[in-house]
């Protein structure tokens, strides 16, 4: 795995992994919050891996669901590096009767066993989660 990040103007970058492009920037100064922040990418990321987990072991449960949203909020510390201290993530799968035994399972397997992005963040980063069920 690998990506080249080329600065392409003010304080603007784009990155070029596995054959996409994804655009960053920041607010402010030379910035023109032309592309995501860096920080923002890696909760990206940390929704991704885990939204990916989750799907791949309830399908192995034979859940049938309609929809997953994954939110991620994280506070970060106050003193530079200003690293992420705590991270919620929110599980909001859509369909009716699902059942929450097996959501749980898959959530917990995909934090503790399986997703990458969780294990990193989780070195300086406390990681909550919570499960919605949107009918």
């Amino acid at each position: 795995m690998d990506a080249t990040v080329t600065w392409t103007s003010g304080m603007a970058f784009q990155a070029d992994l596995e054959g996409h492009s994804v655009f960053m920037d920041v607010p402010g100064a030379d910035g023109r919050a032309e592309g995501a922040r860096p920080k923002a990418l890696v909760l990206a990321g940390l929704g991704g891996c885990t939204g990916v987990d989750v799907v791949s072991i309830l399908d192995k449960m034979r859940v049938p669901f309609e929809g997953l949203a994954v939110d991620v909020r994280a506070e970060e510390s106050t003193s530079h590096p200003k690293v992420f201290t705590r991270i919620h993530v929110r599980y909001r799968f859509k369909g009716a009767d699902l059942p929450l035994d097996k959501l749980q399972r898959a959530v917990q397997l995909s934090q503790e066993k399986y997703c990458g992005v969780s294990a990193m963040l989780g070195k300086t980063a406390t990681i909550t989660s919570e499960i919605v069920v949107e009918g």
